[in-house]
């Protein structure tokens, strides 16, 4: 019998079904997300932070596609420690930005964080959250097992996404730098981060 790869939303190719899936599920105003335009806008190590994100992406893909995502539905315990977590340093997350857009010259001060300290934010806004999991390695991990032999086909085409997307967020962003690089207008957008931060804790803290 011929193994041929199942049809899902009407498109037949693995690798385009999985390109969809992954760019449905990581195209949303997240706390990852908002945290690459920040620093594409700067221009603070944009190239780390859109390596870290489409790698991790990548890895999460995989290990759902070697079924892990299993291992993940039978162990939710695991889950509620990373919502906690992850709700705690959102808050402090949505403090620090709103400390920031207290400060005068607000972007400039921005801007001088280590290198290791955007390593240190970025891998926490990505592996402190449990969606990410949910999102990536399940829901992914499951949508790519239903197509056999095909299944790292469809894999490749979501992290293929994942690099499409946050490649175009990080240095796309870039181009807004000239309109917002007034630091009053930064405030505000540290204040509209921190609030979209604190709304995500708050979310994960009543899931």
């Amino acid at each position: 019998m011929c193994d041929r790869p199942p049809t899902v939303a009407g498109v037949s190719s693995p690798f385009v079904s999985g390109l969809l899936a992954g760019l449905a599920l990581i195209i949303a105003i997240g706390a990852q997300n908002a945290y690459v335009l920040r620093q594409g806008v700067l221009r603070h190590h944009v190239g780390t932070v859109a390596l870290i994100c489409l790698l991790s992406d990548a890895l999460l893909i995989a290990l759902g596609t070697g079924g892990v995502g299993l291992l993940v539905q039978q162990h939710p315990d695991v889950l509620v420690v990373l919502r906690w977590l992850g709700a705690a340093y959102l808050a402090w997350f949505a403090i620090s930005s709103f400390r920031t857009a207290a400060r005068p010259h607000a972007l400039e001060m921005a801007a001088t964080a280590s290198k290791g300290s955007v390593v240190a934010t970025t891998l926490a806004l990505t592996y402190l959250n449990p969606h990410v999991y949910l999102d990536t390695v399940v829901m992914l991990g499951s949508l790519a097992n239903q197509f056999g032999s095909y299944r790292w086909v469809f894999a490749a085409g979501a992290a293929t996404g994942s690099v499409l997307w946050f490649t175009g967020l990080a240095y796309g962003a870039r181009a807004l730098r000239r309109p917002l690089a007034q630091p009053r207008t930064w405030r505000w957008i540290d204040v509209v981060i921190g609030v979209t931060m604190l709304g995500f804790a708050a979310r994960l803290a009543l899931v």
